[in-house]
């Protein structure tokens, strides 16, 4: 497979899981952070970090959006539930573990 093969694939892939975290937005950044250790502002945040190894100027706000489908701010008021103590306590394992491996 050439190169550009493989970059038009990660492209289609990482659309169709955008598409996918937007469609499923009952699921909670924090159920995903317990279960699979990254989130949709991890996801946005390498979005952006990859726009600036580029020599882009995306801001936090602006990958956010494009990864949220909306504002953020926007995203929290229509789908983010409080967290439940169990699913705190869950993260908190969670980061220990992944900082003990950073």
């Amino acid at each position: 497979m050439d190169d550009q093969t493989r970059t038009e694939l990660e492209a289609a892939a990482f659309r169709r899981l955008v598409q996918h975290l937007r469609e499923r937005s009952d699921v909670q950044n924090i159920d995903m952070m317990n279960l699979a250790g990254f989130c949709r502002n991890c996801l946005s945040r390498w979005y952006a970090e990859a726009a600036a190894e580029r020599g882009l100027d995306m801001g936090k706000e602006e990958a956010r959006e494009i990864v949220y489908g909306m504002p953020y701010a926007e995203w929290k008021a229509r789908h983010q539930t409080e967290a439940s103590d169990a699913q705190r306590a869950a993260f908190g394992e969670s980061f220990a573990r992944n900082v003990g491996e950073g």
